[in-house]
């Protein structure tokens, strides 16, 4: 195996039990004969920083463990020429979607009131809470007592007001009271393949 296919391995293994395999089950793991082989693989893993020693000799999942290649840009219009240049690249998606992990949570959407803005039944919202609002800003909000997910504006009177990005939706005014859990600042959808 190669010190990719031992990443390789080992992401396997923590995506199905949220933890590393014990020594012993290691060799197996890694599809090693001997434990000096096990502690070459893993000693290039910490290295290459994919993997760091921690108390009582232990490894643990760098945040490069996680991270996954960057195949690079592809246009979706007219192709283009296979780049063989780019430079080799590591994204998590946790570093790409997430500034401030201790406000941010995610929210499933709902419904359709919001495709023109991207946002589609079934799509994860990133919401960051505590965070300045403006007008324009995509927010979840609690309004008169129910939640949504909407455009955040003002209206002539500069009185809030949640718009949806579909025609279909009618604007939002509260009759009551408006509080603004937190702001859009990204999204993500699966592609179901079955």
């Amino acid at each position: 195996m190669t010190p990719d296919k031992y990443l390789g391995a080992l992401r396997a293994y923590w995506k199905e039990h949220r933890s590393f395999p014990s020594m012993a089950k290691l060799a197996k793991v890694l599809g090693l004969a001997s434990s000096g082989g096990v502690f070459k693989a893993l000693g290039r893993l910490v290295d290459a920083g994919y993997l760091e020693r921690v108390a009582g000799g232990r490894i643990a999942p760098t945040n490069k463990f996680f991270a996954l290649p960057l195949l690079g840009t592809v246009r979706a219009g007219l192709p283009q020429p296979a780049d063989q240049d780019e430079g080799f690249e590591l994204v998590n998606i946790d570093d790409y979607l997430v500034d401030h992990p201790e406000r941010t949570s995610f929210c499933r959407i709902k419904g359709d009131s919001m495709r023109d803005a991207g946002l589609l039944d079934g799509d994860m919202v990133v919401v960051e809470a505590n965070s300045p609002t403006k007008s324009g800003d995509i927010v979840v909000a609690v309004v008169d007592n129910q939640v949504t997910v909407k455009y955040l504006r003002t209206d002539r009177s500069k009185r809030w007001r949640l718009e949806p990005a579909n025609p279909a939706y009618d604007v939002i005014s509260p009759t009551g009271s408006l509080e603004v859990l937190g702001v859009v600042v990204g999204s993500f959808r699966r592609f179901d393949r079955r």
